[in-house]
């Protein structure tokens, strides 16, 4: 038995039982990894579930799947912690009928409700009813083995990054870009789940510019949200082709000491709210005021590539062994890379990687654009 997978199922017993709910489904990409070592039920890249679902109860932990999956997943992807159910891939209602059976019909929380088919005039005591947050902090606050994994993300993803904008050339077009990226990220085993562009052109225009058909020119932003073992690393990069002018050279240097107020302000037991609130003072100081409504600013990170986004209302907590991934920006420039809160606060950058340009600033490295 895999002792993390253990440890998950006691934290969902543990809401069972102060819930008095007889069941626990699990459909979300980011629940599924959570609760099974980094196990993958994604066929659908851009779906948010996936080819199998957990149901968890005070006995047993299974997994729902069709004949279709289920033998790839029971060789390649599940651990033995968990049964596995298997359904004829048409028909959905015998997946329902077993729930209810193992379930006697009882309270079922989830993380997507599947409440659309009920019959409306029906006792509604049997709906499924989201996950409380107690259960929501659990997935949030990382063991030590998701931080090792983490780490492995991180780095697969920023050498990906590393490699591709050294290579990359101003005649590629966006989509060369982050074709390229994408293929950087399989090769490393990283799903490319975000592999936004700009080039010279665009850069100006837009934060969050999907890739065209445009050459991308003097100088593009590359983006990734890399996802592996369920795990996001969230990065973006730039290249110039020739050096920074002096006017994109500060602005760059705007934005670095702009995230510098937001990463000293994330400490055990700072609000997010309190933060978007250091980053609104921190552009205004700058000359920036109206930036911080261009475009927002991240948050946590994690099982989803931003748990929670923070911003004036957020009064989520945050707390050892959280990521974070702030994304500052002004025209022309961006900042960002996923950090860990290690213990005493220390911030771990998760996507650095040493053979990137970079300086320091107050006291951690940050990437400065690749000028070739």
């Amino acid at each position: 038995m895999n002792e993390e997978v253990s440890q998950k199922l006691e934290i969902v017993r543990q809401t069972l039982a102060q819930t008095e709910a007889e069941g626990v489904r699990l459909r979300g990409t980011d629940w599924f990894a959570w609760a099974t070592d980094g196990a993958s039920h994604t066929v659908l890249l851009t779906a948010e579930t996936g080819v199998a679902e957990l149901l968890i109860t005070q006995q047993d932990a299974w997994v729902l799947t069709d004949e279709i999956e289920a033998q790839r997943l029971k060789d390649e992807e599940l651990p033995s912690n968990f049964q596995v159910y298997i359904h004829p891939w048409a028909d959905g209602a015998a997946r329902e009928a077993f729930v209810r059976d193992v379930t006697s019909g009882g309270k079922i929380i989830s993380d997507v409700c599947n409440n659309a088919k009920r019959d409306r005039s029906a006792d509604t005591s049997h709906l499924e009813q989201p996950i409380p947050p107690s259960l929501q902090q659990s997935k949030r606050v990382l063991l030590p083995t998701e931080i090792e994994r983490y780490r492995q993300v991180g780095q697969k993803a920023s050498a990906a990054m590393t490699e591709v904008l050294q290579a990359a050339k101003p005649d590629w077009t966006e989509y060369q870009l982050a074709g390229a990226g994408a293929e950087a990220l399989w090769a490393r085993g990283l799903h490319p789940a975000l592999t936004l562009v700009a080039g010279e052109r665009r850069l100006p225009l837009y934060r969050h510019a999907t890739a065209t058909s445009e050459k991308i020119g003097r100088q593009a932003m590359l983006v990734f949200c890399a996802r592996g073992y369920g795990l996001f690393a969230n990065l973006t990069r730039f290249v110039c082709f020739g050096s920074l002018t002096q006017d994109d050279g500060e602005l760059h240097r705007h934005v670095r000491e702009i995230e510098a107020k937001a990463l000293s302000a994330s400490q055990p037991g700072m609000t997010l709210d309190a933060i978007y609130y250091a980053l609104t003072q921190a552009y205004e100081q700058h000359g920036f005021a109206d930036a911080i409504r261009q475009h927002h600013q991240g948050g946590t990170t994690g099982y989803l590539a931003r748990e929670i986004v923070a911003n004036p209302q957020t009064q989520d907590f945050l707390t050892e062994n959280m990521a974070i991934a702030w994304n500052p920006s002004l025209i022309g420039a961006k900042v960002e890379d996923t950090f860990v809160i290690l213990k005493d606060g220390k911030l771990e950058n998760l996507t650095f990687d040493a053979n990137f340009p970079h300086i320091e600033v107050e006291g951690r490295f940050r990437a400065v654009p690749l000028e070739k």
